[in-house]
């Protein structure tokens, strides 16, 4: 740096407005999605019962917001757009946060970097319009409008040009605008969305999500299914949990519907659409025994509580929130996923039995034209053919009818698994095909499934149940380890001295920032001490709690369940393969194996009829 600059004092300017609204925006505007948002945010603190949303370009020279919500007055035009003005807190209590925005940033911030326009009517008040143009506001002019509100943004960051340098392809923007408006359609079911693109003369509507009704999980989802799929819903448990002023609900996917990245969650708190760390880290902690590292759950969980137990002023964009009690929170979620996966015991995902209609399905040539008329048997003709399908006497069996095919019979006989009840949800085995799967007959269908991925399971659930029992055993380290820390990651392993021993892992204080490893979890047999302590610290700076040790305990589990299980391969009497299907019904998780895949394939009559064209 030149001397002579260094030697003159700079001196302490005051901002100009205008100025100051161009920073304001670099932190609430960050692309047009944001835009987008605080907007929507607006309509929806507003008392909107229905937001159309309209974008041209990626939302880059157009954004447009539509609600029928309170309105505006002509005389709160001028102050809407003043910075920190605001009708949703008076300023008394930060902590009673109720909406949306409170901050009163968006609007001038909004018209610090583009052309903005408001038009608005309140009930009982004149209609009324006024523009902003980088900073500049115009005259308030009357206008005939609808209550509600109408807000116009063009040429986003016209007025700071190096912003645009900084944005991605119209469709990446896009997508971001639509998932934005698809976050907030999520938190308000009772509300009516519509998202179009108008980037030429014929409009495109992207998304459209009409008001629910009904109570408020039909309505949610009603609201989910017609944002993530019916399919989402179909295969999702309810979530309703309460615990010290917290109450999470929601929907999450079975284990065995899981996505192969963390692209489909969704989590609320009181409303807001958040992406925290430490609501993230919990749902991934929630299902940690159920999916493999490499698949992810699909969950939308809303998580409510009284305002002075969250503060939502951590950042402009308001995405980020802090509990006062973080560690109730992550419990609430971890506990509420686990109990909700827990009451869903055996049952998977509907998914699969769809992929294998799917695989089962015969191909057909693209261009083949319907059979005729005369082509299709008549009622006379099957009625007949069915007669003639009907199970013949075994006394009565062609002479070259034997050996798998009077197995089958047998099984199928009625007397075979007379004592399992006719309402049993995995039904009554009647075969094992390749050693290796059960095929049973439901009162709606047939059930295959694997015996050895069942077995593993049950026998997994049942080992995890005596560690609770009986805890984790320690082996004593025949000369302690020493560890050396920095002195805070000390005291914070330290802290959690009695729950690392419950699962075998033993460490005392050493003086100064070490600590001396005592004993380790018999079950891991010979482990490196440091490197789990290391990885321990790392959850603990991750997640704000550590599962590093129980995962490790946990896979050493599953291993021990697959080698104690029934093997692929073994021929099982038919009173063995009943039990281990009434096994199935009364163990939670048994849906899945220990890595998330299915234990079993249900198929209904009716999609078996439809294979070979029955129906």
């Amino acid at each position: 740096m030149n001397t002579a600059h260094r030697n003159i004092r700079p001196e302490i300017r005051q901002l100009d407005e205008a100025c100051a609204n161009r920073i304001a925006a670099g932190e609430v505007v960050e692309r047009p999605a944001s835009a987008v948002k605080e907007l929507v945010e607006n309509a929806l603190d507003a008392g909107a019962t229905r937001i159309d949303v309209a974008y041209g370009d990626g939302g880059k020279t157009l954004i447009r917001v539509r609600d029928d919500g309170h309105g505006m007055t002509p005389d709160d035009l001028p102050l809407a757009l003043s910075r920190h003005a605001t009708s949703k807190i008076d300023g008394s209590d930060l902590l009673n946060i109720r909406s949306f925005g409170f901050r009163g940033e968006a609007l001038p911030s909004l018209g610090a970097v583009g052309r903005l326009a408001i038009t608005s009517r309140a009930l009982g008040a004149d209609g009324a319009t006024i523009t902003v143009t980088g900073g500049r506001v115009g005259q308030v002019r009357p206008e005939a409008a609808q209550q509600g509100t109408l807000v116009e943004l063009r040429d986003l960051f016209h007025a700071t040009p190096a912003r645009l340098k900084f944005m991605r392809s119209e469709r990446a923007e896009a997508q971001a605008i639509a998932d934005v408006v698809k976050r907030l359609a999520m938190a308000e079911p009772y509300v009516s969305f519509t998202l179009s693109d108008v980037s030429t003369d014929t409009p495109r509507q992207i998304f459209r999500a009409d008001a629910a009704q009904g109570a408020l999980f039909d309505a949610l989802e009603d609201r989910m299914a017609a944002i993530l799929g019916r399919e989402f819903t179909d295969n999702a448990i309810r979530i309703d949990a309460e615990r010290d002023g917290l109450h999470l609900t929601g929907l999450a996917g079975l284990p065995t519907y899981s996505r192969g990245a963390a692209v489909a969650q969704y989590l609320f708190v009181n409303g807001r659409p958040v992406r925290d760390k430490l609501l993230i880290g919990a749902l991934r902690a929630a299902y940690m025994d159920f999916l493999s590292r490499d698949r992810h759950p699909v969950a939308a969980l809303f998580l409510t509580c009284a305002p002075d137990l969250v503060d939502v002023n951590v950042h402009p964009a308001k995405s980020e929130v802090r509990f006062r009690d973080p560690g109730l929170a992550r419990g609430l979620v971890v506990s509420g996923l686990r109990h909700a996966l827990a009451n869903a015991g055996h049952r998977a995902s509907s998914t699969v039995a769809g992929a294998m209609l799917g695989a089962m399905r015969p191909q057909t040539a693209p261009h083949a034209s319907p059979p005729y008329q005369m082509d299709r048997p008549s009622a006379q003709t099957r009625a007949a053919s069915y007669q003639l399908q009907a199970p013949m006497d075994m006394a009565e069996a062609p002479a070259f009818w034997t050996g798998a095919e009077a197995v089958s019979a047998r099984h199928d006989s009625p007397d075979v698994g007379h004592s399992v009840p006719d309402d049993a949800p995995l039904g009554a085995a009647r075969a094992q095909l390749h050693q290796n799967y059960i095929v049973a007959q439901t009162a709606r269908g047939v059930v295959i499934v694997d015996q050895h991925a069942a077995h593993e399971r049950l026998v997994y659930e049942r080992l995890k149940r005596q560690r609770a029992e009986n805890g984790v055993a320690g082996q004593a380290l025949l000369i302690p380890e020493i560890v050396e820390l920095p002195g805070a990651d000390a005291a914070q392993l330290l802290a959690l001295a009695d729950d690392l021993a419950a699962l075998g892992l033993v460490i005392e204080a050493f003086g100064g920032g070490a600590i001396v490893v005592r004993e380790t979890p018999a079950l891991l047999g010979q482990v490196d001490a440091r490197a789990l302590i290391r990885d321990i610290l790392d959850d603990l700076a991750d997640l704000g709690q550590s599962q590093n040790l129980q995962a490790r305990i946990d896979a050493v589990l599953s291993r021990m369940a697959c080698h104690g299980s029934v093997r692929s391969g073994r021929a099982m009497r038919l009173e063995e393969m009943n039990a281990l299907l009434r096994d199935m019904e009364a163990t939670p998780h048994s849906g899945q194996c220990n890595h998330g895949r299915p234990t079993y394939v249900e198929l209904s009559l009716d999609d078996i009829e439809k294979l070979f064209g029955r129906k």
